[in-house]
């Protein structure tokens, strides 16, 4: 979302105005890939503005960037093969509500978010969007929302661990044996902050200047775990301020030399979570998922809503659990979700109704740190629409312990599952279509594929003197 408080006409004109002034030098063009990264290139900001902001172009750039595992390895299986196309280009299509003129990170440096589209007819105008990219994903469920006369309004909170280590020295320890910013668990803890201090009060200024409003921040469970919510906002609003917070903290964290990671199980800890708080409105802006008339406070629409989450969780949660490590975090005991469950103010289930009258919705416990957003979010939407479109009946909240309940049915295990479950489902390929369905399987194979050739430290301690 734009940080233009200003009176200039388009972001565009205010670009041009801070870079004839001398305050702005460069501009990041960047589109969202499949782990949720930023990738792009810096433009010089007489090129962005009169050869791809100003024209009816974009930017080109590599069509792998949306077929690539975290290692940026692309390969046969995606609906995109990069190998096969000769590695060519898609346009970024720069899109203005998303430009940031302020990085205090990045001093000189504007940012703008961009969409992914085929080449047109002529090769040099965008054409159709690329149908895999995430940011289009969760467009096509908010337009499905659009149609129904509903809009999404999302939150995201994020965990993450900081430690007193370098990157680089993390990584040259293989990221084993470092120093957490705090000594224990500081949970709403207003001491024992004084290491991670610096450097989350730094993250929480900067982002502030960049345009996200905090809400609230505080120490967490795990020794050296912090957590910053920020404002909710329209759907797709919310996930660009979460990448764009992602991408601004790692870089905060190494300009301060620290440390810092999102990753959803580090050790045996606490992992670092992302719920996601999600409500609807009308189109007009009334809130449509509360009635006071009701016993239980929920409108009808909202009960199909949940009852969308518990049916189709178990075929969608490959998009909001798209690791291995992802379901590290997903196990009994970890105080994370284990079943598929739903409860009034019960953090014990994966779908958790909080709040009264407007401020009623549903918070989803399942993503963790390293969800992409636009695409865990556009699960849920999708979800929920399944739900209203089939009237589906919601059961009895849960009102005690679902960690250890054995009548809960079981969340997926692990990414296998997870995979299994996402590509034989008839209701996933109907809600996304054959194309999501086909590259996002071939994403999780290529994780599992990864690690299932990798020879872990735990396979040497286990097995290079008793083997």
């Amino acid at each position: 979302m734009s940080d233009d408080p200003s009176p200039y006409e388009s972001p565009y004109q205010r670009l041009r105005a801070e870079a004839a002034a001398g305050k702005i030098e460069e501009v990041i063009v960047a589109v969202p890939d499949l782990q949720g990264r930023l990738q792009g290139s810096r433009l010089s900001v007489p090129y962005f503005l009169d050869e791809i902001a100003g024209g009816a172009g974009g930017f080109g750039a590599c069509v792998y960037l949306l077929a690539s595992d975290v290692e940026m390895d692309t390969g046969p299986g995606y609906a995109i093969d990069a190998w096969k196309t000769g590695f060519g280009d898609f346009l970024l299509r720069p899109d203005p509500a998303t430009l940031r003129t302020r990085l205090p990170w990045d001093e000189g440096t504007a940012l703008i978010l961009a969409d992914a589209h085929w080449p047109g007819p002529d090769g040099a105008s965008p054409g159709s969007p690329v149908a895999v990219a995430p940011r289009h994903i969760l467009r096509t469920q908010l337009d499905r929302l659009a149609e129904r006369g509903l809009t999404a309004l999302a939150g995201t909170e994020l965990e993450f661990l900081v430690f007193l280590d370098t990157y680089r020295a993390a990584r040259e320890t293989r990221y084993e044996n470092l120093t957490t910013a705090t000594a224990h668990n500081v949970d709403y803890a207003l001491q024992g902050l004084t290491d991670i201090e610096p450097v989350v009060r730094r993250i929480r200024r900067e982002m502030g200047r960049a345009g996200l409003a905090m809400e609230t921040a505080r120490g967490e469970c795990h020794p050296g775990q912090y957590e910053i919510v920020f404002r909710y906002a329209e759907a797709m609003t919310t996930c660009d301020n979460h990448v764009f917070f992602k991408n601004g903290a790692k870089q905060i964290a190494a300009q301060e030399g620290v440390s810092l990671t999102f990753m959803p199980k580090y050790d045996a800890g606490e992992g670092n979570s992302c719920h996601l708080h999600l409500s609807l409105r009308a189109t007009d802006g009334t809130p449509v998922l509360a009635d006071p008339s009701a016993e239980d406070g929920m409108s009808a629409l909202m009960r199909h809503f949940v009852a969308g989450q518990l049916a189709c969780l178990p075929d969608l949660t490959l998009l909001m659990a798209p690791n291995i490590n992802s379901y590290k975090r997903l196990q009994p005991g970890a105080f994370a979700p284990t079943g598929i469950a739903w409860g009034r103010d019960n953090r014990t289930c994966p779908i958790r109704v909080v709040g009264t009258g407007p401020s009623l919705r549903l918070e989803h416990r399942v993503p963790g740190g390293d969800a992409n957003p636009y695409l865990a979010l556009a699960a849920a939407i999708a979800a929920g629409l399944h739900g209203i479109d089939h009237a589906l009946e919601l059961p009895p909240p849960h009102t005690d312990n679902a960690l250890t309940d054995p009548s809960v049915p079981r969340l997926p295990r692990t990414l296998t599952e997870a995979l299994h479950l996402w590509e034989t489902s008839a209701t996933a390929a109907t809600l996304f279509g054959p194309e999501v369905l086909t590259h996002y399987a071939a994403a999780a194979r290529a994780e599992l594929a990864a690690f299932e050739s990798s020879v872990t430290d735990w396979e040497r301690v286990r097995g290079f003197e008793r083997l």
